[in-house]
Parts: C-alpha cells; sequence; structure tokens
C-alpha cells in the first residue's frame, strides 16, 4: 500500500508548525503550504510551495503534482485579528475552505482535516457546550467556523468529500508565535518569565476558558485522520476537552515553578469574545466514536512551556 503524503495548509503558523514536526518524526511524506516559509528550523528541510489558499487554480495543482491524499486545512484568520479586518477574514477563511472542497470532490482521492473551534459557540451556550449546542456566534471568526461546519456537512453528504473535523480550545504551544487569537494570553506569558517584568494579562483574571496543549491538538487531528470512517457519525465538528482554567489559575501554577512571577490584568476587546464563550465543552461524542481522551494536564502544560521558552530573548509585548 503506497505511503500517504501529509499537505499541511498554513504549515508556517502555530498548529501548522507542530503537526509538520510530528508528522515529520513519524517517518511520514509531508509537503507544506503557506504563505510565507516556516520558521523554525526543524521543519525547514521539508518541501514548502508558496500559495494563497484563495486562488483555487495553484492550490489544486500544487495538491495533485505531490499526489496529496491527507490534507490539513490550518490556514485561517483567527478571533482577534478577524475583528480587527472582517470582510478579509470571511474571504480567507470561506474561499480556502471552498476551495479545498472543491478539489477534494474533484479529486477523490484525499481525506481532509479542517479544524473548527470554540468561537462557534456564543452567549446562550451554557457554561459547558454541547456537542449539538446553541450557537450564535459573536466574532467573524466564529461566524466563518460555524459556516465552515454546514459546508463541510453538505460536501461529505452530497459530493463524497471525506472531511473532519475538530472544535479546538485555546491552544498553546512553544514551536511559533500565536497568530492573534483571543486565547493568545496563555502562550505569551511564558514569553515574560525571563524578563522580570509583569506580565500584561488582555483577559480577565477569573475568565475560564477551554484549554489544550499542542501535543494533545496534533494527537487529536492525526488520531480522527486514522480513525475508521464508519464509526462517525458527528455531522459537525466533535467538540474536544482537554482543560478548562483562568488566568488567574494558570498565573497560580506559573508562581510555584517560578517563584516572583506577577501579572496585571488590563482587558480590552479580546475579554468580550471571551465572556461569549463556554467554559468547557462535552466531547461525549469524540471519546466514543473515536476514542479521544486528553494527556496533558494544567501541571504538563505550565512545565512544558516553561523548560521551552523561558529563556528564550525579546519577550512579546502584548498588545
Amino acid at each position: 500500500m503506497a505511503q500517504d503524503v501529509h499537505a499541511i495548509i498554513g504549515a508556517s503558523g502555530q498548529l501548522g508548525t507542530e503537526m509538520a514536526l510530528s508528522l515529520k518524526s513519524a517517518g511520514e511524506s509531508v509537503v507544506l503550504l503557506d504563505l510565507r516559509s516556516p520558521s523554525f528550523e526543524g521543519i525547514q528541510d521539508l518541501p514548502f510551495e508558496t500559495v494563497d489558499v484563495c486562488d483555487a487554480a495553484l492550490l489544486s495543482t500544487i495538491l495533485a503534482d505531490h499526489g496529496a491524499t491527507r490534507v490539513y486545512h490550518l490556514a485561517a484568520a483567527l478571533s482577534a485579528r478577524g475583528e480587527q479586518d472582517p470582510q478579509w477574514a470571511w474571504e480567507l477563511n470561506m474561499k480556502g475552505l471552498l476551495n479545498l472542497l472543491d478539489w477534494a470532490a474533484e479529486s477523490k482521492l484525499a481525506r481532509i482535516f479542517w479544524p473548527s473551534s470554540i468561537a462557534v459557540f456564543g452567549p446562550g451556550s451554557g457554561r459547558v457546550a454541547a456537542q449539538t449546542g446553541y450557537r450564535l456566534p459573536k466574532t467573524v471568526y466564529g461566524i466563518s467556523k460555524n459556516a465552515g461546519e454546514h459546508w463541510c456537512a453538505w460536501y461529505r453528504r452530497n459530493r463524497g468529500v471525506d472531511v473532519r473535523s475538530v472544535r479546538y480550545p485555546g491552544l498553546i504551544g512553544t514551536l511559533a508565535p500565536p497568530g492573534g487569537g483571543t486565547t493568545d494570553y496563555a502562550v505569551e506569558v511564558f514569553d515574560y518569565l525571563s524578563s522580570g517584568e509583569p506580565y500584561p494579562c488582555f483577559i480577565a483574571e477569573d475568565e475560564r476558558l477551554p484549554m489544550m496543549h499542542m501535543d494533545d491538538a496534533v494527537r487529536a487531528a492525526l488520531e480522527l485522520m486514522s480513525a475508521p470512517r464508519e464509526p462517525l457519525q458527528c455531522e459537525e465538528a466533535y467538540n474536544i476537552q482537554a482543560l478548562s482554567f483562568s488566568p488567574r489559575e494558570l498565573f497560580a501554577e506559573i508562581e510555584k515553578q517560578v517563584p516572583g512571577f506577577q501579572y496585571r490584568c488590563i482587558p480590552d476587546f479580546r475579554q468580550d469574545i471571551a465572556s461569549g464563550w463556554p467554559d468547557a465543552l462535552d466531547d461525549a461524542a469524540a471519546q466514543k466514536e473515536w476514542g479521544w481522551r486528553p494527556q496533558v494536564d494544567l501541571t504538563g502544560l505550565v512545565t512544558s512551556m516553561i523548560k521551552a521558552r523561558m529563556n528564550k530573548p525579546n519577550p512579546v509585548t502584548a498588545p
């Protein structure tokens, strides 16, 4: 049986970088697609193609030329950046997805992974969002992800595309900087630990949000992509839950490991976004249908991030 060719669109971003390294380490055949080449040295030897996902013809040609059989579509405008330029965010998030789904429907060769988000939920979804719970997103990003879930379901039903999706919470990783999301504080804070300066958090200290270490995020995508198709009954993206914590809880765990760590919370427009999201996600369907289980707890997450990022120069300045 021929080896799968894994194509990662948005490969230079936070999730794409970690996905590429994981697949490379497993000995898989990987090609990277993005507008900019990856900054992380560990994946710079992989084949790279410059592509705008809104260019359907070029995207199709590149995927076909490389014989892609598993495609991870990670290019997106995230929540905070999307609010600053709504039309650009909608164009990127929707046109890129539809271009890929059209290609997959025509080629009939590839399995697609497309991440949705907790941003599909909004006020009224409850503290623990149900798999098929109420959704009225407050952001352009959330609106596009909600619409994208419906498009994926339509392409599955009507054009036979094997497209799979999870609703990611905030993702916390070490290899690439965050890309403009509301939960980015949980990554940025670790770049302040060696500066001696208090971290200026843009979320209220008691605002609990679902979060996930990047190791779990990558593993969730790869496990879902490897699962047999028959048990996957969910028409929507799967809720997946790992951790839920507030800035206060995260910073308390950091202070245990870095005595003297200080912060101050100065909520900005991102707090209004965060306040509309649930505290946690009910992921019973993912557990039942493809065996999802998180592995990284809060202490493990903080330990991993400190080890990876505390000694990096040039701490981030939060906007």
